[in-house]
């Protein structure tokens, strides 16, 4: 994929690695699509990269179809999408006060798997409609996982599940876009200096930081940013959850 030139959605592009990985490909050369529930911070990345902002609720059809629509008539139809939109909820499932709220449950596997499937729906649906490239390549999309699909921790059932569902929907998903020429990769960060961590007491960051074999800190945003680039960049990269963590591997609590 030529990066250069190419249009980019990004999801929960306010902040976080969304606002990080927009940066990153905009200064390789790609027209930023900054997508966020909050409006006006996906209007101000947008702005300080050049592109242009939406405000979108990932979880809710309308909003994304309407999105989509708009982009394509507006802006061109995109041949990036990266997801980064996503919410966290911490609970065990039997608490001193009962069983888990199902609700909450249900929310952040609504945002985070069913709303990384909604974009992907109907983005994927866009790029199909892309002029192919001599390799017949017509776009990519990169859906963002957690190392918690793999080692979710006590209070994480929620969370970890819908990351789950994101990795194990990455090779379904590849190999029924292959006809477009879309790829479908998935980044799985491991503990990322984002607003959530960096809300942390120090004291907690610099524990999480310490767990990390090499280097001992907190990914930078900008870290994941790049993996993303080059997924963009090398067209064998297909199928497949990467890992991004500095070897850590979460403990049970």
């Amino acid at each position: 994929m030529q990066v250069k030139g190419s249009i980019a959605i990004v999801t929960g592009a306010a902040s976080g690695l969304g606002a990080a990985t927009a940066e990153v490909l905009a200064n390789a050369g790609a027209k930023i699509v900054a997508f966020d529930l909050n409006e006006d911070g996906a209007k101000a990345t947008a702005d300080k990269l050049g592109g242009v902002g939406f405000g979108v609720d990932v979880s809710n059809g309308d909003s994304v179809e309407t999105a989509i629509k708009a982009v394509v008539e507006t802006v061109g139809i995109p041949s990036i999408l990266v997801n980064c939109a996503g919410i966290v909820h911490g609970e065990r499932i039997v608490g001193r006060d009962g069983p888990a709220d199902l609700a909450a449950f249900s929310k952040v596997i609504t945002v985070n798997l069913i709303g990384t499937f909604n974009m992907m729906r109907v983005t994927a649906d866009a790029m199909s409609r892309n002029e192919p490239s001599d390799t017949g390549e017509r776009g990519v999309i990169i859906n963002t996982a957690s190392i918690a699909a793999f080692e979710g921790q006590i209070g994480q059932a929620a969370y970890a599940a819908s990351k789950g569902g994101v990795s194990s929907l990455t090779l379904p998903a590849a190999r029924e876009l292959s006809r477009h020429g879309v790829r479908v990769v998935a980044i799985a960060p491991g503990l990322f200096g984002t607003p959530m961590l960096m809300g942390l007491p120090g004291e907690v960051q610099e524990s999480l930081a310490a767990n990390t074999p090499f280097p001992k800190r907190l990914g930078d945003p900008n870290e994941y940013g790049r993996l993303a680039l080059h997924i963009c960049e090398n067209q064998m990269i297909n199928g497949e959850t990467i890992r991004i963590d500095g070897a850590v591997r979460l403990e049970p609590k």
